[in-house]
């Protein structure tokens, strides 16, 4: 099973980019002469997904990829850490564990074997909003690989003795996780950005709260969360659409369910700075603040720019400002992250100590570019052209795409085509992403967390 982290730069790539654009799907498309025609030619073609829902409110979405022998499928789920409070912080992530390790039908080693045996790959991952088990097989196995995944996510029954082995196991990947600073970085910082706050509490837990879970906990958070009109069956394989619908009412056909807690919400942002000293060689740095959440007409704009600033391309601005240039960093990345209500812009590097203030220095600088004076026609060109490559080649990965169909459908009810995704970038104006740098960028605004080496162990 894995974290977050672990899904990989191209599905969140794709997940974050597409989602920026979906729910600006329904207002009128505005062609643009030339370019968008130009743009079609390298475009394939792919059928429409075939999207229904069942009597209880779980939704199918699948898309038939026929060049292909193997079948991505998933079931997502719209329950994640952000779900928790302070007393269950981590159960999330570890009922997604829990539920490998036995159901009402398997038990831990037959569910563990049972797409491995034929070579294809089980797994799961929790992040703030979601829980995602996914498989994927030979076409052949299609039916196993769904049997299997509806029996996890419905039907586990969190043995005390799974339990007490499982709680190790957490407790040892929290420990790899704070021997990695670039992980630990990032979650410290979310916690900056959202104190008081679930979003601002680590998708692992605390040692205090993994130590003392037991089995009608997770059964509590179970009946307390799981709402059958916010999961999605997610597929992309060769099969045709009537097998796929026949899988999803033999095996998904469960009680429907209401969520009985509601999420709860963020606000109030400020600005905080905080320094954290730690066993670490390098000082790592967060710089960043609160985003526009998924309904947010800018998000499509502010995504170009944070493409731009420091995105995965060697070309960003500041990975040529800081490394290409100066040597003082090895990576350098400016991140965008959107939930449903609120989001989170950062920027993150490590650097020798004593070149912290150059790095911040020349970071700032790249910022106030971007707010000083609207980009060129060439520029927006440019950065219209790289994120459109970008999200292309993405999608060239079915299990990418399998996973952005879920989520997609989950938080706003449609899957859009590529196509209808490179309109959109391609309608972003330099005035509009000028506005939007001077509101994000502006310094009074951003939050800082500094991890410093402890200076007694240098």
């Amino acid at each position: 099973m894995c974290n977050s982290y672990a899904i990989g730069i191209h599905v969140n790539f794709l997940i974050n980019v597409i989602e920026l654009i979906i729910s600006a799907r329904e207002r009128p498309m505005l062609f643009i002469h030339g370019t968008v025609t130009e743009t079609k030619v390298f475009l394939h073609a792919m059928r429409e997904p075939y999207v229904f829902t069942m009597p209880n409110g779980i939704r199918v979405c699948y898309q038939r990829a026929d060049n292909t022998r193997l079948v991505h499928c998933g079931i997502v789920l719209d329950v994640g850490s952000r779900d928790e409070d302070e007393s269950n912080q981590g159960i999330t992530h570890f009922w997604e564990h829990m539920a490998f390790k036995g159901t009402t039908r398997r038990k831990a080693y037959h569910i563990l074997t049972s797409v491995d045996a034929v070579g294809g790959e089980l797994n799961a991952f929790t992040d703030k909003e979601k829980v995602v088990f996914f498989a994927t097989v030979r076409e052949q196995y299609v039916e196993r690989a769904v049997d299997v995944l509806a029996d996890i996510t419905f039907h586990s029954v969190f043995p005390e003795n799974q339990i007490e082995k499982e709680r190790g196991v957490i407790l040892e990947e929290m420990s790899m996780y704070l021997d990695n600073p670039e992980e630990s970085l990032q979650d410290e910082f979310e916690s900056t950005i959202f104190p008081n706050h679930p979003l601002g509490m680590n998708i692992l837990g605390k040692p205090e709260t993994i130590s003392n879970f037991h089995r009608n906990d997770f059964i509590k958070f179970f009946r307390g969360h799981i709402d059958t009109s916010r999961i999605v069956f997610s597929c992309v394989g060769p099969m045709p659409p009537d097998q796929v619908e026949k899988l999803a009412y033999r095996y998904l056909s469960v009680k429907p369910r209401l969520r009985s807690i509601p999420r709860k919400k963020f606000s109030g942002y400020r600005a905080r700075h905080q320094q954290l000293v730690s066993p670490v060689k390098q000082a790592r740095c967060a710089l960043g603040r609160t985003a526009y959440a998924i309904p947010d007409d800018r998000r499509i704009p502010f995504y170009l720019l944070v493409n731009m600033l420091g995105g995965p391309g060697m070309n960003s601005r500041l990975n040529m400002a800081l490394r290409e240039k100066h040597g003082y960093v090895y990576s350098i990345d400016a991140h965008y992250m959107s939930y449903t209500d609120t989001g989170m812009f950062a920027i993150f590097f490590g650097t020798e100590p004593r070149q912290l203030e150059r790095c911040l220095k020349l970071i700032r600088q790249e910022l106030d570019k971007f707010c000083d004076a609207p980009l060129t026609g060439r520029q927006l060109h440019a950065a219209k052209e790289q994120m459109m490559g970008q999200m292309a080649v993405a999608e060239e990965n079915n299990l990418n795409l399998m996973l952005m169909m879920g989520k997609s459908i989950l938080d706003t009810g449609h899957i859009p085509t590529l196509e209808e995704i490179f309109v959109r970038i391609l309608q972003a104006d330099g005035g509009t992403l000028q506005e939007i740098a001077i509101e994000m960028f502006n310094e009074k605004k951003l939050s800082s967390l500094m991890m410093l080496p402890d200076d007694r162990q240098r």
